[in-house]
């Protein structure tokens, strides 16, 4: 994927993240594509680690594991923040 590619797919992804779990947290449009496209790579690594697969690309699949290392992400934070 490209540069662009990444900043929509961590965009939408950081956005279904921080609805599923409403909170405290840091704010803005940049932090929200920050955590999209981290909980991406996370989820990614985490995804091929255990044989589920890896973000390819926009499909389904990389859209939920995107989306659950963004919330994964988000708990780190959040535990971190304590």
């Amino acid at each position: 994927m490209g540069i662009l590619a990444w900043i929509v797919f961590g965009l939408i992804a950081g956005v279904i993240a921080k609805l599923v779990m409403p909170g405290k947290d840091p704010g803005g449009f940049i932090i929200t594509i920050l955590i999209g496209i981290g909980g991406a790579l996370i989820g990614g690594f985490i995804g091929s680690a255990l044989g589920f697969g890896s973000v390819t690309g926009f499909n389904f699949g990389s859209f939920v594991i995107a989306v659950l290392g963004a919330i994964l992400l988000l708990v780190i934070y959040r535990i971190a923040r304590r």
